[in-house]
């Protein structure tokens, strides 16, 4: 987790690789070239990992922070695992099982993982790949424009068009600010000051008496 000044919070990304215990390997490189055997492991892991960083961003701060999660348990459940099982790369019996103790974590931990917003990193799966491609992880070698696609229609449905079952009756009503990111922002000192005024505005219409926190999803 580290302090953002620009925006006056605290960005808490997803486990860095000095982080990942030695077992596990490149978990990510081997669900791609293996998916129907290591797509449950890897959702368990990853789904422990978000709960983690979720958990270990509570520590007291300033009221006036805004905590901004990269992913949260709740996309692993709803875009990756949900996609997963759709494509036949986990088992009925392994989608039941994962939903169950999901479902027992969300209840157990309660408002500790409570989400105030969502910010949609908006982009063409076709864009989303040639930043893959560009970025050149070896871990990511094996992925196929297709996934990424299926993970598009995933976010579009839980976000923009509202059609993905929620289990969480507290989730459902939670706002979402959908940003276009298919301009290359990182090098655009322009397009950078246009989203992060949209994203300021946003978390001025949240209105909580907690520590404001939102979580960004974007398919790669």
């Amino acid at each position: 987790m580290a302090p953002d000044s620009r925006a006056g919070g605290h960005v808490a990304g997803g486990p860095s690789r000095r982080h990942r215990p030695p077992v596990f390997g490149n978990l990510l490189e081997m669900v791609y070239r293996k998916p129907s055997r290591w797509s449950y492991t890897f959702q368990t892991y990853s789904c422990l990992s978000r709960l983690k960083v979720q958990l270990a961003a509570q520590s007291p701060r300033s009221p006036e922070a805004v905590l901004v999660f990269e992913r949260s348990v709740y996309s692993d459940r709803y875009i990756f695992a949900k996609n997963l099982f759709e494509i036949g790369h986990m088992t009925e019996i392994e989608w039941i099982i994962y939903q169950d103790w999901h479902t027992f974590l969300l209840q157990t931990f309660g408002d500790q993982l409570a989400l105030h917003g969502f910010l949609y990193l908006r982009a063409p799966p076709e864009v989303c790949f040639e930043r893959l491609r560009c970025r050149s992880r070896p871990e990511e070698k094996e992925v196929q424009l297709s996934y990424l696609e299926q993970l598009h229609v995933q976010h579009e449905n839980w976000l923009a068009k509202k059609t993905t079952l929620i289990h969480s009756e507290a989730l459902r009503d939670v706002p979402v600010l959908i940003l276009d990111v298919t301009k290359d922002f990182e090098n655009d000192p322009n397009e950078q000051r246009k989203l992060v005024g949209q994203v300021k505005t946003f978390m001025k219409t949240l209105c909580s008496d907690s520590l404001p926190s939102i979580s960004t999803t974007v398919c790669k």
